[in-house]
């Protein structure tokens, strides 16, 4: 994959990446008595999330 390819692709991610943690936030402040799995869930997705940003950084 060349260079701009993959900035492209990057930038793509990046910004589904951010729906995901606007997501996140909305339902950790929309759910009034959130579970130890409900919270562990959202953790997850953050985690992972986060990874993938990481990951994408590291690429360039």
């Amino acid at each position: 994959m060349d260079e701009e390819a993959m900035a492209k692709l990057s930038h793509d991610i990046k910004n589904q990446l951010s729906n995901i943690h606007l997501a996140l936030d909305t339902l950790k402040h929309e759910v009034p008595e959130p579970t130890e799995d409900f919270l562990f869930c959202l953790e997850s997705i953050l985690t992972s999330a986060t990874k993938i940003n990481e990951l994408l950084n590291h690429a360039r």
